[in-house]
């Protein structure tokens, strides 16, 4: 932080994690976004579409929360009145215990999750914008082994290290004011193998780099551009929750992708603002390695999102 030349009002910086299978998901995120602080809980069920997220807020934070400048080293705690919140390393992997009280109806969350035997590989950029001393640094860390339990209202949600996986969105940056991004990703089993995958664009300048990129056993396949194909009018209305494609200008990740839910939110105050949607459904279609080996992708539990930010 201290060698940002921009104003100390523009930096962001989050810390995301994504811990699924194919019944249900928890999402966790601690971010720092200067002129305010948030925690955010979400309980996602597949089988019956339906979700539940909860992000309270706390006003010009400017960086008192304490995110670590590296993904490596560095703890990150917060605690107050109804949130505990703890995001600790461990060797080769990481611990989130999350406590919330009032998550719904007055019933308190709970979690312990142990995301074990981070992989080889993993995606990590700094995306320069237009604006002199803007940029974006991210680190994506896809297929991590996710073990433990959540609880909330009487129901234990539990993940098996054997079939369960974690996903961690690290980032830290100078945004502009007004900005779009895409982002998603997936990871499971095909033919004994572990794949998974890295996509996203809509801010910055990436001629130099993209983000998108393949996991096959914990080594990292880079792609060219990916286009997310998004049902909409024309005039700006998107559904969501009808069948989307995915294509790329080097033809290796070419998909079909059903929608099961849209988590969607939408905070608008004027001058700031934040419209996400983000989709978890299945891919199927392929994806092609560095070396030409074609992987079939057929039912693939991931996401894929698109969020519109004024901030």
């Amino acid at each position: 932080r201290n060698d940002i030349k921009a104003k100390k009002i523009r930096i962001k910086e989050w810390d995301y994690y994504l811990i699924h299978n194919e019944e249900y998901a928890i999402c966790l995120t601690l971010d720092d976004n200067a002129y305010m602080s948030m925690e955010s809980v979400s309980i996602i069920d597949f089988k019956n579409a339906k979700e539940k997220t909860v992000s309270p807020i706390q006003a010009m934070s400017m960086g008192k929360i304490g995110l670590p400048p590296s993904s490596k080293t560095g703890d990150v705690t917060y605690t107050s009145k109804d949130v505990d919140m703890s995001f600790k390393h461990i060797p080769n992997g990481r611990v989130l215990d999350v406590r919330m009280n009032n998550f719904h109806e007055g019933k308190t969350f709970t979690c312990h999750f142990e995301l074990i035997d981070e992989p080889q590989d993993s995606m990590v950029i700094a995306t320069p914008f237009d604006k002199p001393g803007y940029f974006y640094y991210n680190q994506k860390i896809n297929c991590n082994t996710a073990k433990g339990w959540a609880e909330y209202d009487g129901k234990r949600y539990e993940f098996n290290p054997a079939t369960d996986i974690g996903v961690l969105d690290w980032g830290r940056g100078v945004w502009t004011y007004k900005n779009v991004w895409y982002w998603g990703a997936g990871c499971g089993n095909v033919d004994g193998h572990e794949v998974g995958f890295n996509i996203g664009y809509g801010f910055g300048d990436t001629s130099a780099a993209s983000e998108n990129c393949i996991f096959y056993d914990g080594k990292m396949h880079k792609l060219d551009q990916v286009t997310f194909n998004i049902p909409n009018d024309g005039n700006g209305i998107y559904y969501y929750t009808k069948p989307w494609t995915f294509t790329s200008s080097d033809s290796r990740f070419e998909m079909d992708f059903m929608p099961i839910i849209d988590r969607a939110s939408c905070t608008d105050v004027k001058l700031i603002k934040s419209d996400q949607h983000q989709v978890f459904g299945y891919f199927t279609g392929k994806a092609i390695l560095d070396d030409g080996t074609v992987i079939e992708i057929k039912d693939f539990l991931g996401f894929a999102e698109k969020v519109e930010n004024k901030w």
